[in-house]
């Protein structure tokens, strides 16, 4: 088999583009069906970049208008065993301040103090974007 081929038949997973939306020192997150918390957006099409995934997933679950700003960490999830996902975070900053809608991807909706972040269900991925996107927010403001 050629080298070509064989990366061809690289494991492969999604990957699913997340943001940090943080507004008036909250952050929002999203209730899932397994019952997590998770930061909105989802999964990249062959079509898009990672950012106009973002803000078009954005749109879509929450009715927020955000400009994806910067990259914050990439990592893979494993969801369950033998389901993985690689995860791109980015900083968001909002194009206009709107409510919120919850759309039916997810359970619930909530804008959490970013002091509660570590005490919630969650990927530690997401906990660690959230805390990096809010330091970088604190010192450019």
């Amino acid at each position: 088999m050629t080298e070509s081929l064989r990366d061809n038949n690289a494991y492969r997973f999604p990957v699913s583009v997340k943001g940090v939306v943080i507004r008036g020192g909250k952050v929002i997150l999203v209730r899932n069906a397994r019952d997590e918390w998770e930061l909105p957006g989802g999964k990249l099409e062959l079509s898009e970049s990672p950012k106009e995934c973002l803000a078009r997933e954005i749109a879509e679950e929450l009715q927020l208008a955000v400009d994806p700003e910067s990259m914050i960490d990439a990592w893979t999830y494993t969801i369950t065993p033998g389901v993985h996902v690689l995860v791109l975070t980015y900083g968001c900053v909002e194009s206009s301040q709107s409510e919120a809608v919850l759309s039916n991807e997810h359970t619930e909706l909530r804008w959490f103090p970013l002091a509660e972040v570590d005490g919630l269900r969650m990927p530690d991925g997401y906990k660690k974007s959230i805390r990096s996107w809010s330091t970088r927010a604190r010192s450019t403001s």
